[in-house]
């Protein structure tokens, strides 16, 4: 799972986070793989994830590269650039099998596994 979002501690950001921490035993236990991208630098993504005991890696994205890649980076007045609050569920072998546009960060977490349940179960 490969989650975009706008900046590091802000209300939303941090829900969407939390949720993601706290579902994270289902999610090892479904192999899935968690992280998280902002634009924001490394000391803020330190910060972050000390500050809210986050057990996977949020990645910093000073460049905005990665966020341009994906298609993601919006912009505020055309002033200042940040990563649209986007995730992807990546297969196994590389191909984006899912991807939510514009999420609401409240529930998500729940909606991803949902999701990931029904993209590993057998086929009849």
């Amino acid at each position: 799972v490969l989650y975009f979002y706008p900046k590091d501690n802000t209300p939303g950001c941090t829900t969407q986070a939390c949720e993601f921490r706290d579902d994270i035993f289902a999610f090892r236990k479904a192999d899935v793989v968690i992280l998280g991208v902002s634009v924001d630098d490394l000391a803020s993504k330190k910060a972050f994830a000390k500050e809210h005991s986050l057990p996977f890696a949020v990645l910093a994205d000073p460049t905005k590269e990665t966020t341009r890649r994906y298609g993601v980076l919006t912009s505020m007045l055309g002033l200042m650039e940040f990563s649209r609050r986007d995730t992807f569920i990546i297969d196994p072998q590389g191909r984006i099998a899912r991807h939510w546009e514009k999420v609401d960060p409240k529930g998500h977490s729940a909606k991803v596994l949902a999701e990931i349940g029904k993209l590993q179960a057998p086929r009849a």
